[in-house]
């Protein structure tokens, strides 16, 4: 496997820092040695403790409403993850869309040096079950269908539209990553789905089966930060992200399953996400390859989260 160089030595703000995906890279980051700066809305101050304790700066910022004050000068980096899940699509577009813009807009008015990533999703695409979807590909709305997320696709794009056209005019180096299913040892979709085989509660897959995708480990999506990077032009190159194995819902229902003694039953319906499998020829084409198995990246994170439900 090719070996980039990790990211040391940087000044970097990494947005949506209290969510699932930023908090481990950002605590991953500073442990590098690197200056991170930790970006969420903190009401509570309370919440801001922990992240100082990891060697995390927090800045308080608010895409929806414009609150970006406290974004740092002199960033070498933008690590965009913030998201807002709302089922309103104003306020979906002002915090995934205008709020993305707004933020290169101030990072880049104070530093002559930023480059940015914009954490997209494969969410973005027209499913078409068992062909890999390129970067090229046709778009579409496939989280329609999932209860309580009727904005997420259409923003998403609407965010991609708004970083592209500012990384162009500002001559920001931009990459877009189109990430597909995230999890680590103390989060994933994964743990839904176990939740929900304990109290005997059919887990939803797609009609057309099996309901596939490439799911990534936070240890390989801290590791693969550089690689992505490496892609980063004025253009805002835009790179499918994810694992390098196939998995389907189904087959990480039935390995929690072997692993908890707890067997899944499953709903084939059309009201949930179709399988999405992003062609990741552009991200092994500069040498990434994820490392974690998806079978030991199920195990360590029952280990973690549900210790008292593994059978060994």
């Amino acid at each position: 496997m090719t070996s980039v160089e990790q990211i040391s030595g940087k000044k970097i703000l990494v947005t949506g820092v209290t969510g699932w995906v930023a908090g481990p890279l950002a605590e991953s980051l500073a442990a590098q040695g690197n200056t991170v700066y930790g970006a969420a809305r903190f009401k509570d101050p309370a919440q801001r403790q922990p992240w100082h304790d990891k060697g995390v700066q927090t800045v308080s910022i608010d895409l929806a409403k414009g609150n970006l004050d406290e974004v740092p000068s002199d960033l070498d980096l933008v690590l965009h993850f913030a998201v807002a899940k709302s089922s309103n699509f104003e306020e979906a577009f002002a915090s995934n869309a205008h709020g993305s813009a707004d933020l290169m807009e101030v990072a880049a008015s104070r530093s002559d040096k930023l480059s940015f990533f914009h954490c997209s999703s494969t969410a973005v695409y027209e499913p078409k079950h068992g062909e890999a979807r390129k970067e090229t590909d046709l778009l579409g709305d496939s989280h329609r269908p999932m209860p309580g997320m009727p904005t997420y696709s259409i923003s998403k794009i609407a965010g991609e539209v708004l970083v592209k056209h500012t990384a162009k005019r500002l001559g920001v180096p931009t990459v877009i990553a189109r990430l597909n299913v995230p999890y680590g040892d103390a989060y994933g979709w994964m743990s839904f789905h176990l939740m929900m085989m304990e109290r005997n509660i059919p887990v939803p897959v797609h009609v057309d089966q099996p309901t596939t995708y490439t799911p990534i480990h936070a240890d390989d999506i801290n590791r693969s930060i550089p690689y992505l990077l490496s892609y980063a032009n004025s253009g805002a190159e835009i790179v499918n992200w994810g694992g390098d194995q196939l998995v389907s819902i189904e087959d990480w229902c039935e390995e929690m399953g072997r692993l908890t003694g707890i067997a899944p039953t499953f709903n084939p319906t059309t009201a949930t996400i179709a399988s999405i499998v992003p062609d990741l020829e552009k991200l092994h084409n500069v040498g990434f390859h994820s490392s974690i198995d998806w079978r030991e990246g199920l195990r360590r994170q029952i280990s973690t989260m549900r210790p008292e439900l593994l059978k060994n």
